[in-house]
């Protein structure tokens, strides 16, 4: 990384914390008394909506989406591959208002995570598997009857750009049981913005936006026909955006 990259990098850091502790700070005074929707504008939309901005103003990296012709009205579950902290902004800013898995833990942050409190999120404890499974369906299942998108990042945790995980059948699960789709999403943002280090590559990141995917009937067998099927989508639309090496012929046809 060339000293100018690093000192944008710097300013970059340097604006978002600030930022986020000057409306982290703003929001805990004002948006109690916010009903919900308008509240998660306040909290999450305006201020991802200018980290955005940071990101593009000082690390040059821009946004290109493909497929926003299939976003459904009606909230549902999105499943995206999750390789940065990009699309945490990106995607908290382009569904509202919106919920999402996270660690409880970042709740105990002074300020953000009070904030973070405010916007309903699914806060589930890692360590108690069985527990956390149980609070994304009942919670989630809640927050999709009140018209509220629910954000699941199936392989659960950052993958590095290149890799693709595993995914969890959770999120299948909670929009089988709502009787609600899934609406599968693929980027590459880890190609700008690497797991690992604070380097960042100017560049556009691509984000495609697929059909929403209904489960075939219901229960256990069509949760996981419906995870394997946003799962098979999410691979080769990451193959197609060159985030993963193209599949061999015996793969591409499905051949053991």
């Amino acid at each position: 990384m060339s000293i100018l990259q690093a000192i944008r990098v710097f300013l970059f850091y340097l604006l978002l914390g600030t930022s986020s502790l000057l409306w982290c700070t703003l929001s805990f005074f004002i948006a109690p008394f916010l009903p919900f929707s308008a509240r998660y504008r306040f909290i999450n939309v305006y201020w991802c909506r200018f980290a955005l901005v940071l990101v593009r103003v000082f690390l040059n990296i821009k946004v290109k989406v493909t497929g926003a012709e299939n976003i459904p009205k009606q909230p549902c579950v999105i499943l995206s591959n999750h390789q940065s902290t990009w699309e945490t902004f990106f995607l908290s800013a382009y569904f509202s208002p919106l919920s999402q898995v996270l660690k409880r833990e970042l709740l105990y942050v002074p300020f953000f995570g009070w904030a973070m409190a405010m916007l309903r999120p699914i806060a589930i404890d890692r360590d108690n598997p069985k527990a956390a499974l149980k609070q994304v369906a009942s919670k989630g299942d809640k927050l999709l009857k009140e018209n509220v998108w629910v954000l699941i990042f199936p392989e659960g945790t950052r993958v590095p750009f290149g890799q693709i995980g595993k995914f969890s059948r959770s999120g299948a699960a909670l929009a089988v049981n709502a009787g609600l789709p899934v609406l599968p999403i693929a980027h590459n943002a880890g190609k700008f913005w690497p797991k690992q280090g604070w380097g960042k590559r100017a560049g556009t990141i691509e984000v495609v936006i697929g059909a929403p995917m209904f489960a075939e009937g219901s229960g256990p067998r069509a949760i996981a026909e419906l995870n394997d099927r946003a799962a098979a989508w999410n691979e080769q639309t990451q193959r197609d955006l060159g985030s993963l090496p193209a599949a061999a012929p015996n793969q591409a046809q499905g051949v053991a």
